[in-house]
């Protein structure tokens, strides 16, 4: 039943993807921050409905692997049809599948506190950066924004001390500060889309490593 919940949910989330692309075709991002954003609940169904460990594996690994073979023949163009070169939804799947490696199901925290920033705060990023004017600058041929940087490390923190407190345990106030600024740091590196795996992998380890810290 949990497996079915979460495949039932990525289903209304692509639908809803491919729906933006066909209003908005000349707007391709828009459907792909669709995805990334509706994306990140999954990880809050199987933990309210305790997936089995190696059932959420073996989804998130055949979603990586489906993601991968879109990434190479276009199937689905409202998924990858952005005008540049981007691992960035192969990279997703993989941060899921690695984290529930490392944390699924004794780390639940962990793995959520990682998704959820990357899905939400990266997501967030990519919708108001490039819609609100303000100063911005390139690292490595990716353009950042004041707007988009802050729409981040905001959403970020918020994300981390909501699950602090829907956990009841975890990392301590600044520590959450921390990861949030860290994720941030990440976000900025953006190549080819490897800030997906990169985000929420670093988010997921850190929670767990300070939430051990006395």
């Amino acid at each position: 039943m949990g497996v079915a919940l979460v495949l039932l949910w990525l289903a209304l989330v692509v639908g809803l993807a491919l729906a933006a692309r066909r209003r908005w075709p000349g707007q391709p991002e828009w459907s792909r921050k669709v995805l990334h954003l509706g994306t990140g609940p999954v990880v809050l169904i199987a933990w309210a409905v305790a997936v089995d460990r190696r059932l959420a594996l073996a989804a998130a690994a055949l979603v990586t692997l489906l993601a991968a073979l879109n990434h190479r023949y276009r199937l689905l163009p409202a998924i990858e049809d952005v005008g540049r070169h981007s691992y960035g939804t192969v990279a997703y799947g993989a941060a899921i599948t690695v984290l529930l490696a490392l944390f699924w199901p004794s780390q639940p925290q962990a793995l959520v506190a990682g998704v959820l920033v990357m899905a939400w705060g990266d997501g967030l990023a990519g919708l108001l950066g490039p819609s609100i004017p303000s100063p911005s600058w390139l690292i490595l041929g990716q353009r950042k924004s004041v707007v988009g940087t802050a729409a981040m490390a905001g959403t970020a923190l918020v994300v981390l001390l909501l699950l602090r407190l829907l956990g009841g345990a975890g990392p301590g106030p600044g520590a959450l500060v921390l990861i949030s600024l860290a994720a941030t740091m990440l976000e900025q590196i953006a190549v080819l889309g490897l800030d997906n795996l990169t985000v929420p992998v670093a988010t997921g380890l850190l929670w767990n490593w300070l939430s051990l810290r006395p």
